[in-house]
């Protein structure tokens, strides 16, 4: 009897601590202009402490896919507007590369939108305490107003 009770209770917070629920994960990092800083203990050694900006910042990037950016008879036919999202990476030295189409449009607006990215010239890379290093973006190629372009980190 003594024996059965003592296993009941080693059991019992056993038993407890398999049923509580585990913490919730930490959702990913969103790094935004304005909102980046130094990190004070190290950190990860691949988040930067300033963003990539491309020359001139958004506007000029909006003004530049305002200049070469072909709009697609297709998709100006059915009046599509908005946003192709291309993930790419820029690298260290500031060059954009491995660009794929995130969010689609439609096949006209993409392979436009995928043609036009290659012409973009090498941004300020993102660093991390002073040093250049490289990030996945994620870059809207509007089809539309770019005047509200953002770009997302």
């Amino acid at each position: 009897m003594k024996s059965s009770l003592f296993l009941l209770l080693l059991a019992g917070p056993a038993a407890l601590a398999q049923t509580a629920p585990a913490p919730a994960a930490p959702g990913p990092v969103v790094l935004r202009p304005g909102h980046m800083r130094a990190q004070a203990r190290g950190g990860a050694p691949n988040r930067p402490d300033m963003a990539p900006q491309y020359p001139g910042g958004p506007p000029a990037l909006g003004a530049f896919f305002q200049e070469n950016l072909k709009y697609p008879e297709a998709a100006r036919v059915k009046a599509l507007t908005g946003n192709v999202l291309l993930n790419a990476t820029v690298g260290a030295d500031g060059r954009l590369s491995g660009f794929k189409v995130a969010q689609s449009l439609s096949p006209a607006c993409d392979a436009e939108a995928l043609r036009v990215a290659a012409l973009l010239p090498p941004w300020q890379p993102a660093t991390r305490r002073g040093v250049p290093l490289a990030v996945a973006i994620q870059l809207p190629v509007p089809f539309g107003n770019a005047a509200l372009l953002k770009v997302l980190k």
